[in-house]
């Protein structure tokens, strides 16, 4: 294994950074925009868009605020959200910082639009932890759709079988293993030695 692949949101990242709890679970009383309104009229209709980079969160998501959330900005939403979506697992950065030191190349291989993605690497300092993001916005492509691993494995620069990819989602998992990546479903309580026992070798 030369290359180890990490998904974001349900691996790395648990909810809001108190308590773990849903972004948006008290979407209604602190910003007044219900989390099912929001659904319907926002990601139900735009987000396959912009998550692969064809339309830009900000400007899609301000004329959709302007028809059921008037009160609110764009940019408001987008910081709460963003801010409300940051618990790291301290314990897996840990041991994924062991490893790489090891000589093991880390990427965060995840479904993201350009504006998190950026959040992520610099206000989150994901990019101290991680040689790069490879994300569905600036791939054009998002998982599990064959291309999108087609395209990291380009961009990762070594055959699929010397990855391994760590996934919360098990349609990303078994899309994975078929592209030929080593790809194991990560789950809650997980350790990346229990994940990966590869990892062993290094720990």
């Amino acid at each position: 294994m030369k290359v180890l692949m990490v998904d974001v949101d349900g691996v790395l990242i648990h909810g809001r950074p108190a308590d773990g709890l849903s972004h948006f679970t008290y979407l209604e009383h602190d910003l007044g925009l219900r989390p099912d309104l929001l659904q319907q009229a926002f990601f139900q209709i735009h987000w396959g868009d912009i998550i692969i980079g064809r339309e830009a969160l900000e400007p899609r998501l301000a004329t959709v605020l302007e028809k059921i959330a008037p009160h609110l900005s764009a940019t408001t939403l987008i910081d709460y959200w963003f801010e409300n979506d940051s618990r790291l697992d301290r314990n897996l950065l840990a041991d994924l910082a062991v490893l790489r030191q090891s000589g093991v190349t880390l990427f965060l291989a995840t479904n993201q639009e350009h504006r998190r993605a950026r959040y992520l690497m610099e206000q989150l300092g994901l990019g101290a932890h991680f040689d790069d993001i490879l994300y569905s916005a600036a791939l054009g492509h998002s998982k599990p759709s064959p291309d999108f691993f087609r395209l990291a494995t380009e961009r990762a620069g070594v055959p699929p079988k010397e990855i391994a990819f760590i996934d919360d989602m098990a349609i990303n998992i078994e899309a994975a293993r078929q592209f030929g990546w080593n790809a194991t479903q990560w789950t809650a309580g997980a350790t990346l030695t229990s994940a990966l026992p590869i990892f062993a070798r290094w720990s």
